[in-house]
């Protein structure tokens, strides 16, 4: 198959809609992730958000049963990719090329330790830009998505039709 072959794709093939009921059972979860640690955020003056998570919080609850929702990933796959950053930034520089690079070698890692979570793929980029310091490693980074994984735990459960995680 040539290169501008593969270009035009192939014929869209749509998933079907979700149920209002499942729309809905879904929306109250992602409001209950996210008002969570905005609740604890706001009432300790912590910093329990960071912006990947609300990515984070789509896959829970819309993808339960994908290999990206599984809590390994998710705590691992922030933990990693933050580290990462939190390396490049501090250890080696804070110009655009090591950003690039921490992002480049975040992913590699995560892929080499079976944890990927593509919202964490976005955890360098916050890290270079917040100028974070090592605590961001733990808060919000690893508190918070605990937390998450904790509500989706909790919550995807209560559905007869979801089991929630896959694997640990």
């Amino acid at each position: 198959m040539s290169y501008l072959t593969k270009l035009k794709g192939l014929p869209a093939v749509i998933s079907p809609r979700p149920s209002l009921k499942d729309i809905g059972f879904i929306s109250i979860g992602v409001f209950i992730a996210a008002g969570v640690i905005g609740f604890l955020a706001y009432y300790t003056n912590q910093p329990i958000i960071m912006g990947s998570f609300g990515a984070s919080i789509f896959i829970l609850f819309v993808l339960p049963d994908s290999p990206f929702a599984q809590p390994r990933n998710v705590i691992a796959g922030h933990f990693i990719s933050t580290l990462i950053g939190l390396i490049f930034y501090h250890l080696i520089s804070s110009d655009w090329w090591s950003m690039a690079l921490a992002l480049a070698f975040a992913i590699a890692l995560m892929q080499y330790l079976r944890v990927p979570h593509p919202p964490a793929g976005s955890n360098p980029f916050i890290v270079f830009l917040l100028g974070a310091n090592w605590g961001y490693l733990w808060m919000p980074t690893l508190i918070g998505s605990l937390l998450i994984v904790l509500v989706a735990l909790l919550y995807n459960n209560l559905s007869k039709n979801r089991s929630y995680p896959k694997y640990w």
